[in-house]
């Protein structure tokens, strides 16, 4: 009987998530921006950061869209791969937060790699219906 329910819970939640076709969308693009990162798509990573964005990185490191645009472009943050474990997106009106954890590859300007496994946080707005990342903030695990 109790796996019967824990079944049965499964199965509803599973709906209610793919019910919400708006949390699929923010969902595919909060991963898509990793795609960007690693192939240096910087016309795409300016137009999903909002103006006012800070990235809070996992050593502390607080950011604005310029600085961050700016070291990609220099190559101070090189990413190589990003594997996302998981994410889940829950709505706050026009908000959106991504909670998720993955693995985050990439190469130091000494060109040293590094290999971090990151808990991330991630809130979107909605912006004349387009969703605009405001904050991002991540910890090592």
């Amino acid at each position: 009987m109790r796996q019967i329910l824990l079944s049965l819970l499964l199965i509803v939640g599973i709906q209610a998530y793919s019910q919400n076709p708006e949390a699929e969308k923010v969902n595919q693009l909060h991963k898509k921006k990793f795609e960007w990162l690693i192939h240096k798509k910087y016309d795409s990573l300016n137009w999903i950061m909002d103006d006012q964005v800070k990235y809070i990185h996992s050593n502390g490191w607080i950011q604005s869209k310029v600085e961050v645009m700016d070291d990609l472009k220099s190559g101070k943050l090189n990413y190589t791969s990003v594997a996302v474990e998981e994410s889940t997106v829950s709505f706050f009106d026009k908000c959106a937060v991504v909670m998720g954890k993955g693995y985050f590859k990439g190469l130091m300007t000494d060109n040293t790699e590094f290999n971090i496994h990151l808990l991330y946080t991630e809130v979107y707005v909605k912006q004349r219906k387009l969703w605009k990342l405001v904050s991002r903030q991540a910890t090592k695990i």
